[in-house]
């Protein structure tokens, strides 16, 4: 990475400490992610989100590192719903393998070599019984024993270590008022903590990137809806137990629960933590309780994520270029469409023209991250609203490289001789921009 570079992905990264900062994290990693060779690249990540004022509370799975234990053991093993029946051996196994994750992960935070990511980290973990747990039962006649359900968590006392400056350990065994132990999901486990503290994300690390549509591409985003009919089809095709419909429960639970977020990502690319929550385009999937963008006036704080759009678009002589100074003073004629994570996706403008009813319609950009979603579409339908509702009948746009786009949104094409007197005197006969026009 060249300095530049560098300069530019630390500013960009900037808004994402400052959005970070002061929140509370609810971090699940699973315990095939324990024995990911990129394990402690993500304890590494993990450690520098916390030196830069994120609380986090880190919640880990064992369920590889039980089933070597009870195989060691030759002790048999079997799943309902998947919850593991955990008789008085199993749950011997049970401890010894949650408490050598537990020692792992702690071991992993407490690095602190010259020359590594960890130096001078120095995290404080600490841990407690936090769960208060209760038995499972007997479900259908069968005996569940020493597994269990998540009674209650102690959040005044998480509380109190986070504002302290700790990082919460939290691992899946709980304890009953009579001190029995009992075998807990993880998932839940980091889903109730994630609620009880009303934190501002849960993050589900597994060997999962995410959730695959049906060609095997990555779905970036999705709401609560979605997630809702992505179970009911999994459910329709008897994939209930799959992994990602342990996901997308944990996910839709905790979303339906208030907290605003859920990332699932993969464990196996390195940084991909960071990529998911310190850039725009991410690397997993991002799960929101509605996770529809929001279309409004521009703002003089939108300036900079305009020009962020619009100057790759110039520098191919798409657009017209604006510099900083016209674009603050000519604001007020856009109009944005902002992602629920705050990036603005796209921008237009709309400019009366006058002695006339009718408007130009300029500097139409989308995220190229984001094309092909329809993004544009729906910006158009809310200026033509605007430009109604302002009293204009005519919507006139100069095109160089975009002509088929207008004419799918209803613009037919037209001359020099069909623009306002004003707009006539200042056409481009260099630029040779082509004409549409659109009846309002």
């Amino acid at each position: 990475m060249t300095a530049n570079n560098y300069v530019q992905f630390f500013r960009e990264t900037s808004p994402y400490i400052h959005a970070h900062r002061g929140k509370t994290f609810v971090i699940a990693i699973s315990g095939e992610a324990v024995l990911e060779q990129n394990f402690d690249s993500i304890v590494h990540d993990i450690a520098l989100m916390q030196s830069l004022g994120v609380h986090i509370v880190l919640v880990h799975g064992a369920r590889p590192q039980i089933d070597q234990r009870l195989q060691l053991a030759e002790l048999p093993t079997s799943f309902r719903e998947q919850v593991r029946i955990t008789d008085a051996a199993a749950m011997q196994c049970v401890k010894e393998a949650v408490g050598s994750t537990r020692f792992q992960i702690e071991s992993a935070l407490s690095m602190g070599l010259p020359n590594s990511p960890m130096h001078g980290a120095r995290v404080r973990v600490i841990g407690g019984n936090f769960i208060t747990a209760k038995p499972v039962g007997v479900r259908d006649g069968v005996d569940f024993q020493r597994a269990g359900e998540i009674r209650r968590i102690d959040r005044s006392a998480i509380q109190s270590q986070l504002e302290g400056g700790a990082l919460v350990l939290m691992s899946s065994i709980g304890f009953s008022p009579t001190g029995e132990a009992f075998n807990l999901n993880y998932h839940d486990v980091a889903t109730q903590t994630a609620i009880t503290l009303n934190a501002e994300k849960l993050i589900l690390v597994t060997e999962a990137s995410g959730i695959l549509d049906a060609d095997n591409n990555l779905i970036r985003n999705l709401s609560l809806p979605d997630v809702g009919d992505l179970k009911a089809t999994l459910k329709n095709a008897g994939s209930e137990e799959s992994a990602t419909y342990c996901l997308l429960s944990a996910a839709y639970q905790a979303c339906r629960n208030n907290v605003d977020r859920v990332h699932l990502v993969g464990c196996s690319e390195d940084g991909s933590l960071l990529r998911e929550l310190f850039t725009r385009e991410g690397c997993g999937t991002l799960i929101m309780q509605d996770h529809s963008e929001v279309i409004r006036a521009a703002s003089i704080d939108d300036v900079g994520g305009i020009l962020d759009l619009i100057t790759p678009l110039e520098q191919q002589g798409i657009l017209v270029k604006r510099s900083r100074e016209l674009l603050e003073t000519e604001i007020s004629r856009f109009m944005v469409v902002v992602h629920p994570e705050g990036m603005l996706l796209g921008c237009a403008a709309l400019y009366p023209i006058v002695d006339s009813d009718a408007g130009e319609l300029a500097c139409v950009a989308t995220h190229a991250e984001f094309h092909n979603q329809g993004i544009a579409s729906r910006l158009l339908k809310c200026i033509e609203k605007d430009a109604t509702e302002n009293g204009l009948k005519t919507l006139f746009v100069l095109t160089t490289q975009t002509a088929h786009w207008f004419r799918e949104q209803g613009f037919v094409e037209a001359t020099v001789d069909t623009l306002p007197a004003e707009k006539q005197s200042l056409y481009n006969y260099q630029r040779q921009s082509r004409i549409f026009s659109k009846q309002l």
